[in-house]
This record gives structure tokens, sequence and C-alpha cells, in this order.
């Protein structure tokens, strides 16, 4: 991923980044994740510790494991949804949200599907369902933050090469 401030890469996405933040597309997403959020919750201190008082020592282990990277997973949802709404409120400047400490990296965490063939199918919709919704906020993130970043940065080669052109008077190269 690219090193660039939010000072260098704001101008080029705040009308985006704003304009996401008050789109449907945002609306849509945020409730969906807010509600992944509180559904995930909700069955971990319920139905989920019945289910894994249920499993053998190997299996409650991987359910232990699982139940960590999806409530990391999205916690890390939820943290970008809430900076998009800061956004939204104007609470936060789009140029702020640019930091670099906002993005969404590509999710290490997947699961070992060698692990999951003994735990509760209610964790493994939980786990699938946090899974697609972490990609699609990261799609999102990366076009709003980091590919228009990217394109706008100049070539260093081309950038070079053009300085080549120029000093010997437009001879190609």
């Amino acid at each position: 991923m690219s090193d660039f401030g939010a000072s260098a890469a704001a101008p080029w996405r705040a009308n985006v980044i704003s304009d996401f933040a008050r789109s449907e597309l945002f609306d849509r997403t945020f409730q969906e994740g807010m509600d992944l959020v509180e559904e995930t919750a909700a069955y971990l201190d319920g139905g989920g510790r019945q289910d894994s008082k249920l499993l053998s020592r190997s299996a409650a282990l991987a359910y232990a494991s699982e139940s960590m990277r999806l409530t990391t997973r999205l916690m890390r949802v939820a943290s970008w949804l809430l900076v998009q709404r800061a956004v939204r409120e104007g609470d936060m400047a789009p140029e702020a949200a640019c930091d670099e400490r906002y993005r969404i990296e590509t999710d290490e965490n997947r699961s070992d599907n060698e692990a999951l063939h003994d735990l509760p199918l209610a964790l493994l919709e939980l786990l699938d369902r946090s899974s697609r919704l972490y990609d699609r906020v990261r799609h999102l993130d990366r076009r709003m933050y980091v590919e228009e970043a990217e394109e706008a940065a100049p070539n260093p080669v081309l950038t070079q090469l053009d300085r080549l052109k120029g000093a010997f008077g437009g001879l190609e190269l």
C-alpha cells in the first residue's frame, strides 16, 4: 500500500468521500454492519455460550479462535463505518478520513477450513456474513481512499522520461 498523507490525498477524494457518506449505499452498509455487530454479540453472549459447552476440546479451541476472528473483523468494519458516519454528520472532515490509520487492510485472519467442520452452524453463518461484509467494505475503502490516490500520483519513471525529452529537445528515447 502506498504511503500517502491525508493532506496530499484528500483533494483528490473529498467529494467522493462526502458523496458516499450521504449515499443510500452507505445507509444500507452501515445498517447491515451495525446489525451484524449486535447479532454477533447477542449470539456470543447467549446461544454461542451454550453451543460452545457442547463442543469437544479441540472444537472448543477452534470456536474460541474463530469467535476472536469474528469480533476483530466486525470491529474493524464498525470503526470504518463510524468514520464515514462522522464525515456524514460533519464531525470529521473528508480529508481527516483519508488518514492511513482508518484504512481497511486485507483480512489476514481467514479461517482454517479444517477447524470449521465441528463448529456450530450459527457461528459459521456469522463468520461467512462478516467475511463478505468485510470484503465489501475493504473494496469500498480501496476505491475511495487508495486507488484514486495511487492513480493521481505521478509516475516517477514517466516524469524522468519527460525531463530527459525536455533536456534533449524532444528526441524520442
